[in-house]
């Protein structure tokens, strides 16, 4: 009897020295030691909550004049160039020194030291009467030229949500953007591209939406645009608006910018589109027009002067088939 007591009691001090944890053991365990929790009743967990749920739309905080958390992207500045880009340390060009003339105004005005005050002037969307026009390389040429100022930052918004382009013509895949964050499945921080151009960040369009022009009308999007406009006053937001007489998109997003600049394809489009395009958008404070592919005497025919006495007609003169898109 004597042994079988005692080869019990070496085998439950094999079990306990193997870490099974016996009946009893857990009053005996010494302080500050935890105690393996037992395999068939397990703790229940919490639930976790998700962090989206504690945190608003709109943009995160950020460092240095960048998304702490947004995603940053390589642009292939070669490739891009070769295209017609106005990429960085690419010799100085004439389609350079262009775009030094037409942004000179649109950044006097963004910055409050323009002729009139007004209102989110640092909101600029840039569109065009039809397709095809070059609105698309326009304001990607337009942000590329900015970001290249000491002064001032650029996020280039990809607003051409029936047929967004910019993140095509740029080489990089499409992705959640603007639409997305209005319909609050995500924040802004987790959409936006930083790219390696070192003051310009995208935001894309988004995904596909059968009611895009309702969000684009909504209060979501005022109070995200209000928030885009006054965040950081060294901000430019340029925004590649759909064409003014194919969509209903372009006409709303009209309505909260500050500038617009139309994009008329010189030889092209015609007088009476251009008129009607203008006629669309007359509530806006400010419009100006932008010839493309022009030569040096082709602005006379589509009658400039809109909005506090701006009326630019710049000649262009890309090349190649980049600058007919979008």
């Amino acid at each position: 009897m004597t042994s079988l007591i005692e080869q019990a009691a070496q085998r439950l001090e094999q079990l306990r020295q193997a870490g099974v944890v016996l009946p009893g053991d857990e009053a005996a365990a010494p302080a500050g030691e935890p105690t393996p929790p037992a395999a068939a009743h397990p703790k229940p967990q919490a639930a976790a909550v998700p962090a989206k749920a504690a945190r608003p739309m709109g943009i995160s905080v950020e460092q240095d004049g960048h998304h702490s958390s947004s995603k940053r992207v390589e642009l292939d500045v070669v490739a891009l160039a070769a295209q017609g880009f106005l990429m960085p340390h690419t010799p100085r060009s004439q389609t350079g020194d262009q775009y030094r003339v037409i942004k000179r105004p649109l950044i006097k005005n963004a910055m409050g030291k323009g002729a009139a005050t007004i209102n989110h002037a640092n909101l600029l969307m840039v569109t065009s009467a039809l397709a095809g026009e070059g609105k698309s390389f326009t304001s990607i040429n337009l942000a590329l030229s900015i970001a290249a100022e000491l002064d001032n930052t650029v996020m280039l918004v990809d607003a051409d949500v029936a047929r967004p382009s910019v993140l095509r013509m740029l080489g990089l895949p499409q992705g959640p953007g603007l639409l997305d964050v209005l319909e609050e499945r995500v924040d802004m921080s987790e959409v936006l591209l930083r790219t390696n151009v070192e003051k310009l960040t995208i935001l894309p369009s988004g995904t596909p939406h059968p009611r895009a022009t309702e969000l684009l009308a909504s209060d979501a999007m005022s109070n995200l645009l209000e928030d885009m406009a006054k965040r950081y006053p060294d901000r430019i937001i340029i925004f590649d608006s759909p064409p003014l007489l194919l969509t209903t998109e372009s006409r709303v997003l009209a309505s909260h910018m500050g500038q617009i600049i139309v994009v008329v394809h010189a030889e092209k489009t015609a007088q009476s589109a251009v008129q009607q395009a203008l006629a669309a958008i007359e509530n806006c404070p400010l419009k100006m027009m932008l010839l493309n592919q022009a030569s040096p005497n082709a602005a006379g025919g589509y009658g400039y002067g809109y909005g506090y006495g701006y009326g630019y007609g710049y000649g262009y003169g890309y090349g190649g088939n980049d600058s007919a898109q979008g």
